[in-house]
């Protein structure tokens, strides 16, 4: 019996695909979507641009992969701080303190992707992304306040919806 086995076509990939993401972040973090051109990515992904496309896709594409890449991992974090079973004040404590050095980190432009940058795409897929992503953090947020008053860190009545909701 005759297998066939399919081999990929073209040549194998000669980059990390998640490490490329994160150059891409990187670059679209330091120059907004916006000033970002696809010469910008390949150089700053040190990928080609046929293997740019092929695997990533345009810059519309490859930036709505990167926000959600970069999401995730600050999203487990921010996480991991305010949902650790440390009393409510140094949890929140910990959650504004992640926050802080994830926003000054350095060897990473100042601030936010999705705060800083995102907002400013004018994409209809990248501004449900972020109510989405609001709505996660506020969800988040109220979670632990209740988790407070269980543990009665503070009083029943606590409003945990408007103390959860971010300022404007």
């Amino acid at each position: 019996m005759v297998q066939n086995a399919t081999k990929p076509r073209g040549r194998p990939r000669s980059f990390d695909e998640m490490e490329a993401l994160e150059k891409a972040t990187q670059v679209f973090w330091s120059k907004g979507y916006d000033g970002v051109t696809i010469d910008d990515l390949v150089a700053g992904m040190d990928v080609g641009r046929p293997s740019l496309y092929a695997v990533f896709g345009d810059k519309r594409t490859l930036f709505l992969r990167a926000l959600r890449a970069y999401a995730e991992k600050k999203g487990a974090r921010a996480a991991k701080a305010l949902l650790s079973p440390q009393a409510l004040r140094a949890s929140l404590a910990s959650f504004l303190r992640h926050d802080v050095e994830s926003a000054t980190e350095e060897g990473s432009p100042l601030g936010c992707l999705i705060v800083c940058i995102a907002p400013l795409v004018d994409d209809a897929e990248v501004r449900q992304f972020l109510k989405n992503a609001a709505a996660g953090a506020v969800a988040m947020v109220e979670r632990r306040f209740r988790d407070g008053i269980s543990a009665g860190e503070i009083p029943s009545d606590f409003p945990v919806a408007a103390r959860g909701e971010p300022s404007h």
